[in-house]
Formats: structure tokens, sequence, C-alpha cells
């Protein structure tokens, strides 16, 4: 199991309306990520920055680098476009190193 961190950026004033449509996600679309070896994740807020801060588990065999060329991820990421930062129709995401770990 690999652990991976990213962050994304929210548009001001956005706040609430990211939360109500996480708090609905799609079945289909958790089903997606799951089957791309996507656990654990979570999703943080530095309301200061509007900084969105990643985090999941993903498998050793993880497919994440195939989730662009699926229908459902493609329709959620049109879905968000109006409240996060995206170039070319993706959300702009960054990878963080990481730089410690403690079990």
């Amino acid at each position: 199991m690999q652990r991976f961190a990213f962050k994304m950026f929210l548009h001001p004033g956005q706040r609430d309306e990211y939360r109500r449509r996480h708090d609905a996600i799609w079945p289909e679309l958790s089903l997606l990520l799951r089957e791309a070896g996507v656990r654990n994740y979570s999703i943080y807020l530095d309301e200061a920055t509007n900084i969105l801060f990643a985090y999941l588990e993903r498998a050793d065999d993880h497919r994440m680098a195939e989730l662009p060329n699926e229908a459902v991820m493609r329709r959620w990421w049109d879905f968000m476009a109006d409240i996060m930062r995206y170039e070319a129709n993706v959300p702009v995401a960054i990878p963080l190193p990481e730089m410690f770990h403690m079990d």
C-alpha cells in the first residue's frame, strides 16, 4: 500500500458548495476509485488559503493513471470545474512529497 498526498485549489467562497457536493458523492465514482485501488481517501481545507489537502492510500498495483480516461471521472471533473482551479479541463492537483511518516 502506498500513501499519496496532493493539493488542489478551491475558489474563494466555495467551501460549503464543495462540502455539499462531496457529501453526495456519486456511488459510481466511489466504486471507480475503489476499483482503481484507492482507499482511505480524505480531503481537508486550509480556510486561510483555500488550499485543499488530499490524502489517500493506494494499492501497489493501483490504476489511478487510468482514471482520466473514465467517463464517470470526466463527468465529476466537469461537475466540479466551476468551484476549483482547473487547467485543460482537469483540476490542478500538485503531488506533495512525503517528509515524515510514523506508524
